[in-house]
């Protein structure tokens, strides 16, 4: 594991015009009033871990599950789905619309589910190691699945090129020049898991840990904490898979910076090279810290989450979910003093999917990752 301090952020940086163009409150309220109105909506629980809280020796220890959310099984329910809504509240024939993104799983199902919710038309593509258990997801929904060569990053530019071609609508997860407006509502929609969060806590949290892929989510929860909290903002912590480290590299470059190595890892949905243009221009000053998560480490924890022996209550949690658990968890001695982590911390984490691979996920529980 390797900790990277962002020398950029302070606990005291404002939340900048810029920031709050990006997210804001109002934005927040107005999502939130639309999802809610949605059949099948309800928040997700916020489970307390006192067991692995004394196991981390900190003060207490919450967890925002999420494998329930509206039965897609990931909090990306909360944002494609939200940004479709929008894109399709311009058009007056949502039947005549196709919407298409690039995905590691979970987007790409949200995007496929509310398409089919909406009416309109999905075309989603993933790249060559997207499980064909997460393909076949996406596809129960209706959509079109094409398979394409390369990884997530390499997905995401062929996904743009052919909607530029046929006249297709991107939502996408992550941002890039000239393209904001999309993933801005998707990031939108995230704020509304952290929200629910922050709302059923007993006290405000001293630490967040949250695992990385291009960085929307982790951007939404510390721009809300941020918004909420002021300067008494809790440190944030950012947890990338080792083998897709493109927040701990970038902080430690000063600068958004492609992931080192082959971007590969069994945490699926983090498996992402390049981080968000929009998700930077947060993060840069409200994310305090990186750190890798081995691979090795995430099966046992999975386990430890769905068959816990120490009272806690038992949680389905997929291997996309577990990164910034297992920070908090795993950091050594010089890690939690540079962090600030010891007895009197409160820490909030999420699982951010559940079992959204379910052969995948019972192979993982079986213990087959030990002969990896």
């Amino acid at each position: 594991m390797r900790l990277v301090p962002n020398a950029l952020a302070q606990r005291s940086a404002p939340w900048t015009q810029v920031q709050d163009a990006i997210l804001s409150d109002a934005a927040l309220r107005a999502a939130r009033q639309v999802v809610s109105s949605w059949d099948g909506y309800a928040p997700t629980p916020l489970h307390v871990l006192p067991g692995l809280a004394a196991q981390a020796g900190i003060a207490s220890l919450h967890i925002k599950d999420e494998s329930g959310r509206f039965g897609i099984g990931s909090f990306k329910a909360l944002g494609g789905a939200y940004a479709v809504a929008q894109v399709l509240a311009q058009h007056p024939s949502p039947a005549d619309i196709v919407v298409t993104c690039a995905t590691d799983g979970n987007h790409g199902r949200s995007v496929a589910w509310s398409a089919q919710r909406f009416g309109c038309r999905a075309v989603i593509f993933i790249h060559e190691t997207v499980s064909q258990g997460r393909a076949d997801a996406i596809a129960s929904f209706g959509a079109e699945v094409r398979r394409v060569p390369g990884g997530y990053d390499d997905s995401v530019r062929i996904a743009a090129d052919v909607a530029a071609r046929e006249g297709w609508h991107v939502v996408s997860d992550t941002s890039w020049p000239g393209y904001t407006d999309v993933p801005r509502n998707v990031m939108q929609g995230y704020e509304i898991m952290a929200a629910e969060a922050f709302d059923a806590l007993p006290a405000p949290p001293t630490h967040i840990f949250i695992q990385t892929g291009v960085g929307g989510v982790a951007a939404a929860v510390a721009g809300l904490a941020k918004r909420r909290w002021g300067d008494a903002r809790p440190c944030i912590i950012l947890a990338d898979p080792t083998g897709a480290a493109c927040w701990a590299d970038s902080f430690s470059a000063g600068k958004p910076t492609v992931a080192q190595g082959t971007v590969d890892t069994l945490q699926a949905g983090l498996a992402c090279g390049e981080v968000s243009e929009l998700a930077w221009d947060i993060l840069k000053n409200h994310g305090d810290f990186a750190i890798t998560v081995p691979d090795h480490l995430v099966g046992p924890m999975m386990r430890q989450l769905a068959a816990p022996a120490n009272g806690d209550p038992a949680i389905e949690a997929g291997e996309s979910a577990v990164a910034g658990l297992v920070a908090c968890l795993s950091a050594d001695g010089a890690m939690r003093q540079a962090i600030g982590l010891g007895p009197a911390s409160r820490v909030l984490t999420f699982a951010t999917e559940g079992a959204t691979d379910p052969a995948l996920y019972r192979s993982i529980i079986a213990g087959d990752d030990l002969h990896a």
